[in-house]
Protein backbone atom coordinates (compact mmCIF):
# COMPACT_ATOMS: atom_id res chain seq x y z
CA UNK A 1 0.00 0.00 0.00
CA UNK A 2 2.68 2.49 0.50
CA UNK A 3 4.08 1.83 -2.90
CA UNK A 4 0.39 3.06 -3.72
CA UNK A 5 0.41 5.92 -2.16
CA UNK A 6 3.64 6.69 -3.07
CA UNK A 7 2.46 7.29 -6.65
CA UNK A 8 -1.03 8.96 -6.04
CA UNK A 9 1.16 11.66 -3.82
CA UNK A 10 3.43 11.58 -6.90
CA UNK A 11 0.56 12.35 -9.64
CA UNK A 12 -1.31 14.81 -7.06
CA UNK A 13 1.73 16.66 -7.20
CA UNK A 14 2.71 16.92 -10.61
CA UNK A 15 -0.82 17.71 -11.82
CA UNK A 16 -0.22 20.54 -10.46
CA UNK A 17 1.53 21.30 -13.83
CA UNK A 18 -1.24 20.43 -15.94
CA UNK A 19 -3.40 23.55 -14.83
CA UNK A 20 -6.38 21.67 -14.52
CA UNK A 21 -7.69 22.62 -10.95
CA UNK A 22 -11.11 20.05 -11.63
CA UNK A 23 -8.27 17.36 -12.08
CA UNK A 24 -5.84 18.01 -9.73
CA UNK A 25 -8.85 17.94 -7.00
CA UNK A 26 -9.89 14.66 -7.63
CA UNK A 27 -6.97 13.49 -6.25
CA UNK A 28 -8.21 14.65 -2.93
CA UNK A 29 -10.98 13.57 -0.53
CA UNK A 30 -14.37 15.60 0.27
CA UNK A 31 -13.35 16.67 2.97
CA UNK A 32 -9.56 16.91 2.40
CA UNK A 33 -7.45 19.14 5.11
CA UNK A 34 -5.50 21.70 3.71
CA UNK A 35 -3.31 23.36 5.26
CA UNK A 36 0.11 25.48 3.21
CA UNK A 37 2.16 26.30 6.90
CA UNK A 38 2.16 29.29 7.72
CA UNK A 39 -1.28 30.36 6.23
CA UNK A 40 -4.31 29.11 7.39
CA UNK A 41 -5.48 25.77 6.89
CA UNK A 42 -8.51 25.32 4.89
CA UNK A 43 -11.40 22.33 4.65
CA UNK A 44 -12.90 20.77 1.46
CA UNK A 45 -12.04 19.84 -2.39
CA UNK A 46 -13.79 23.51 -2.95
CA UNK A 47 -11.92 25.31 -0.48
CA UNK A 48 -8.30 23.91 -1.60
CA UNK A 49 -9.87 24.99 -5.40
CA UNK A 50 -10.42 28.45 -4.62
CA UNK A 51 -7.39 28.87 -2.88
CA UNK A 52 -5.02 27.52 -5.59
CA UNK A 53 -7.35 28.26 -8.62
CA UNK A 54 -5.64 32.17 -8.81
CA UNK A 55 -2.19 30.13 -8.68
CA UNK A 56 -2.25 27.27 -10.60
CA UNK A 57 -5.22 27.32 -12.70
CA UNK A 58 -5.77 27.64 -16.35
CA UNK A 59 -3.88 31.06 -17.51
CA UNK A 60 -2.88 31.67 -14.22
CA UNK A 61 -0.43 28.46 -13.35
CA UNK A 62 2.37 30.16 -12.41
CA UNK A 63 4.24 26.51 -11.12
CA UNK A 64 6.62 25.58 -14.30
CA UNK A 65 8.52 22.98 -12.82
CA UNK A 66 8.71 20.13 -9.87
CA UNK A 67 11.38 18.68 -9.20
CA UNK A 68 10.60 16.18 -6.20
CA UNK A 69 13.61 15.37 -4.93
CA UNK A 70 12.88 12.76 -1.70
CA UNK A 71 9.46 10.66 -1.04
CA UNK A 72 9.17 8.69 1.95
CA UNK A 73 6.25 6.91 3.57
CA UNK A 74 4.83 4.78 6.61
CA UNK A 75 1.60 3.39 6.57
CA UNK A 76 -1.00 5.84 5.26
CA UNK A 77 1.28 8.86 5.55
CA UNK A 78 3.50 10.12 2.54
CA UNK A 79 6.09 12.83 2.81
CA UNK A 80 8.13 14.32 0.01
CA UNK A 81 10.45 16.90 -0.53
CA UNK A 82 10.63 19.05 -3.32
CA UNK A 83 11.28 22.11 -5.32
CA UNK A 84 8.88 23.72 -7.42
CA UNK A 85 9.91 26.46 -9.61
CA UNK A 86 6.82 29.54 -9.91
CA UNK A 87 7.09 32.33 -12.69
CA UNK A 88 5.00 35.20 -12.95
CA UNK A 89 6.14 38.09 -15.49
CA UNK A 90 9.74 38.63 -14.46
CA UNK A 91 9.30 37.40 -10.69
CA UNK A 92 10.71 33.31 -10.66
CA UNK A 93 11.00 31.65 -7.84
CA UNK A 94 12.57 28.79 -6.98
CA UNK A 95 10.46 27.18 -3.95
CA UNK A 96 11.80 24.07 -1.08
CA UNK A 97 8.07 22.72 -0.01
CA UNK A 98 8.21 19.81 2.90
CA UNK A 99 4.86 18.17 1.95
CA UNK A 100 3.35 15.80 4.52
CA UNK A 101 -0.26 13.82 2.99
CA UNK A 102 -2.74 11.19 4.56
CA UNK A 103 -4.61 9.34 2.55
CA UNK A 104 -7.77 6.93 2.81
CA UNK A 105 -8.79 4.79 0.24
CA UNK A 106 -6.59 6.18 -2.53
CA UNK A 107 -7.72 9.96 -2.04
CA UNK A 108 -5.65 12.31 0.16
CA UNK A 109 -7.51 13.49 3.55
CA UNK A 110 -4.65 16.00 5.16
CA UNK A 111 -2.27 17.72 3.19
CA UNK A 112 0.02 20.24 4.40
CA UNK A 113 3.23 21.91 2.95
CA UNK A 114 5.82 23.51 4.63
CA UNK A 115 7.86 26.47 3.12
CA UNK A 116 9.53 30.08 4.03
CA UNK A 117 6.57 32.50 3.58
CA UNK A 118 9.22 35.19 2.82
CA UNK A 119 10.79 32.70 -0.25
CA UNK A 120 7.10 32.72 -2.42
CA UNK A 121 6.60 36.53 -1.15
CA UNK A 122 8.15 38.40 -4.34
CA UNK A 123 5.79 36.08 -6.35
CA UNK A 124 2.38 36.52 -4.39
CA UNK A 125 3.00 40.65 -4.88
CA UNK A 126 3.58 39.94 -8.49
CA UNK A 127 0.16 37.98 -8.55
CA UNK A 128 -1.91 41.16 -6.59
CA UNK A 129 -0.33 43.24 -9.37
CA UNK A 130 -1.29 40.77 -12.39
Amino acid sequence: MNAENERIVTAFCRSLLDADMAKTVEYLAEDVHYHNIPWKPVTGRAAVRQLLDPLVHGANCAITKMDIKHTASCGNVVMNERVETWVKGSVKIDLPVFGVFELENGKITHWRDYFDSGTIQPLMDALKNA
